[in-house]
């Protein structure tokens, strides 16, 4: 059944993701976003390796400026080492932002292509539902899950994904319409392969490209709502460390020791805007080796567009 298939349809998954990294690399954008992500990942693991001492004992004055015995970065609002508690802060936020954006991938992707497949009612429900959902704003919908719990790991997880899974599902079902459509999903449908098999063999396979641009544009917003959620409060109880709540904690005394402030912010804005500018050559590097043959992609990055301004959402 499979060999009856254009060359095109049955190329490997992984060899078309492993193309279009490679391909995006070969860029200067591809280049520097995957040196700025490589960067903060590479303090985020190996950062507690190298750190002297705990990140919760005290081991100066609150506040105290760099030097003078008070570390390179100084000390916080409880005279704890600012360095030894950025090299330990980013572990939590990055490890929450790719199981959030692995579960918004998952359950987005299935429910988009679910939807474009079968159409008709389950279309309609389906997508209905995602509109309900994009009508509502993302920080909202975040609180709203997570004042019922508290900022418990799993639901901050599941905050997180619920926010992001309608995007992702608008974008997948704008590209599986148009793989839908292909004359060799058809005819292997009237085969009479289940739906679950077509989608799975023959539908999903055509879809990398678009899911693999989404997957890290979703990373960025994820580590951008995390790192926004522990700022509140919603994020590690204390006194464990995180770029979040560190942020919080010593904004008020920038003046004495603004790197209890800085140093977080910074590693958080290099690790998004490495993350989107990547996903962003890997679109592009796409676009422009695809852009007469498939016009999958172009439809799924005008959606995903239309998806993130659309009113009430603030991604």
């Amino acid at each position: 059944m499979t060999a009856a298939l254009p060359r095109k349809h049955i190329r490997s998954p992984r060899g078309r993701v492993v193309r279009l990294l490679r391909g995006a690399l070969t860029s200067r954008r591809g280049m520097i976003g995957a040196v700025l992500t490589l960067i903060v990942v590479a303090i985020t693991f190996l950062g507690p390796l190298v750190a002297g001492g705990s990140p919760t004992v005290p081991t100066t004055i609150p506040f105290a400026p760099p030097g003078n015995g008070n570390g390179l970065l100084g000390g916080d609002q409880l005279g704890r080492d600012v360095l030894t508690r950025v090299l330990h802060g980013g572990i939590r936020l990055l490890l929450l932002a790719m199981a959030a954006t692995a579960l918004a991938v998952i359950v987005g992707a299935l429910a988009g292509v679910v939807a474009a497949y079968r159409g008709g009612t389950i279309d309609t429900a389906i997508m209905r539902g995602v509109d309900v959902l994009l009508g509502i704003p993302q920080l909202v919908l975040a609180l709203l899950l997570l004042s019922m719990l508290g900022p418990q790991d799993w639901l901050v997880i599941l905050a997180v994904a619920v926010t992001q899974a309608p995007q992702v599902a608008r974008v997948m079902h704008a590209a599986a319409q148009n793989v839908c459509e292909q004359d060799y999903v058809k005819a292997v449908a009237n085969w009479g392969v289940p739906p679950r098999t077509v989608i799975r063999r023959h539908v999903m396979p055509s879809l990398v490209t678009p899911l693999t641009v989404e997957t890290g544009l979703r990373l960025s917003y994820s580590i951008v709502m995390i790192a926004g959620l522990s700022f509140i409060g919603l994020g590690a109880p204390p006194p464990d460390p995180d770029w979040g709540v560190m942020i919080n904690e010593n904004r008020l005394a920038m003046a004495a020791n603004p790197w209890g402030v800085l140093a977080p912010a910074i590693l958080l804005a290099l690790l998004a805007v490495g993350v989107n500018t990547f996903a962003d050559a890997v679109a592009r590097t796409s676009l422009g080796g695809a852009r007469s043959a498939d016009p999958t992609l172009t439809l799924a990055v005008a959606e995903g567009a239309d998806a993130d301004s659309h009113p009430g959402v603030s991604p």
